[in-house]
C-alpha cells in the first residue's frame, strides 16, 4: 500500500577494454565486447566540478522571515565541498544505467505533478525522472536538474557517486557564499534587474503565468549564472534535498515536531509557491516526506573536506 504523500509548499560515453581479437577468431559485435562505460561515467561524476568551502562559523536563519527560519543563530561547520550545480538528468541516467536503481516514483507508479488544466496537484500515473509530465509528455532534458527523485533516491545516487547529501547548514553556508552575507538571495537582493532574472522562478499567477524569465518549468542548470562562490541554482529551478530531518531551530517557537521520515528541502523552485519569491531566499526552508517525489524537486551532492 502506498504510504507516500505530498507536502506542498513550496555520455553516451562508450569504451571497450577488449584487446584486438586473434585472426583465427571472429571479432565480436560491439554489444558483446567488454565495456567499462559505467565505471567511466561514475568516475566522471565523482570528479564533476565541486566548490570547496573552508569550515567556519556563520549566522544561520533569519529573524525577519517565517517562524521556521528563526531565530538567527550561530552555527559552526567543518570544511566541505558541494556540487557546483544540481544533479542533471544525464548524470542521474548514468547512475540508473550503472545500478538499475528503481526510483520510488517508479515503484509507486506515479509522482506529484501540478496539472495546469485542472489547477490541482495530482499523483500522475507514469510520471518519473525521465517523463516528468507523465508517459504522454516530453522527455526530461539532459542538462536540466533531475526531478521526481525522493530523498531516498537522492541518497542512493550520492552513495554511488562517492558523495552524500549536504546538511542544511552546509547548504545555507554555500548559498551565502561561505560568509556572513546579509543578501536576501544567494546572488543579491533582487530577483531581477532591468528585465534580467537571476533565478528560474514563478511570475504571474497559477491561472495566468507570465514566464518573464523565459522558462515555464525547469531550465538548464547554470542558465541564470553563479553566486559569488561559483555555485549555480542556489535559489529557484528545483527544490533540493538536504540530509537533515526537518526540525525547529534551537530557541524557535515554531510548532515543528521532528519526524525522521520528514526531510528538509531548500532553494525554492520554478513553480508557484504561496510565499512567492521569499521561498528562494538563503534562509527559507521547507519539508517533504523521504519517499515523496515531485516535478519540482531535485538535489545536489556534497562531501567532506576537499
Amino acid at each position: 500500500m502506498k504510504n507516500h504523500y505530498l507536502i506542498i509548499l513550496f555520455l553516451i560515453f562508450a569504451a571497450c577494454s577488449g584487446k584486438q581479437a586473434k585472426q583465427d577468431k571472429p571479432i565480436p559485435p560491439e554489444s558483446e565486447k567488454p565495456s567499462n562505460t559505467s565505471e567511466n561515467q561514475k568516475q566522471h561524476i565523482a570528479e564533476s566540478e565541486m566548490i570547496f568551502f573552508e569550515g567556519g562559523t556563520f549566522i544561520m536563519g533569519s529573524d525577519s522571515g517565517l517562524p521556521q527560519e528563526s531565530p538567527a543563530h550561530s552555527v559552526t561547520i567543518k570544511s566541505f565541498s558541494i556540487d557546483k550545480s544540481p544533479v542533471t538528468v544525464a548524470e542521474f541516467r548514468a547512475f540508473i544505467d550503472a545500478t538499475s536503481h528503481k526510483t520510488e516514483a517508479e515503484k509507486f507508479g506515479d509522482s506529484g505533478v501540478f496539472n495546469m488544466d485542472t489547477q490541482k496537484w495530482e499523483l500522475m500515473p507514469g510520471a518519473f525522472w525521465q517523463k516528468p509530465f507523465g508517459p504522454n509528455g516530453p522527455d526530461a532534458e539532459n542538462n536540466h536538474p533531475v526531478t521526481h527523485v525522493s530523498w531516498n533516491d537522492a541518497v542512493a545516487y550520492a552513495k554511488w557517486a562517492g558523495k552524500r547529501l549536504p546538511t542544511e547548514a552546509e547548504w545555507e553556508f554555500a548559498a551565502r557564499s561561505g560568509k556572513n552575507s546579509d543578501n536576501k538571495f544567494s546572488w543579491g537582493n533582487q530577483i531581477s534587474e532591468n528585465g534580467k532574472y537571476f533565478a528560474n522562478s514563478w511570475q504571474g499567477t497559477l491561472q495566468a503565468p507570465e514566464i518573464a524569465d523565459g522558462y515555464m518549468f525547469t531550465s538548464p542548470v547554470g542558465a541564470f549564472g553563479e553566486n559569488e562562490a561559483g555555485l549555480t541554482d542556489m535559489g529557484g529551478n528545483a527544490w533540493q534535498w538536504c540530509a537533515d530531518n526537518y526540525k525547529a531551530y534551537p530557541g524557535s517557537s515554531a510548532p515543528i515536531r521532528e519526524d525522521a521520515n520528514v526531510k528538509t528541502i531548500r532553494s525554492g523552485s520554478f513553480f508557484f509557491d504561496e510565499y512567492g519569491d521569499n521561498s528562494l531566499t538563503v534562509s527559507f526552508r521547507s519539508k517533504n516526506s523521504h519517499e515523496t517525489s515531485l516535478f519540482n524537486t531535485g538535489f545536489r551532492c556534497a562531501k567532506d573536506g576537499e
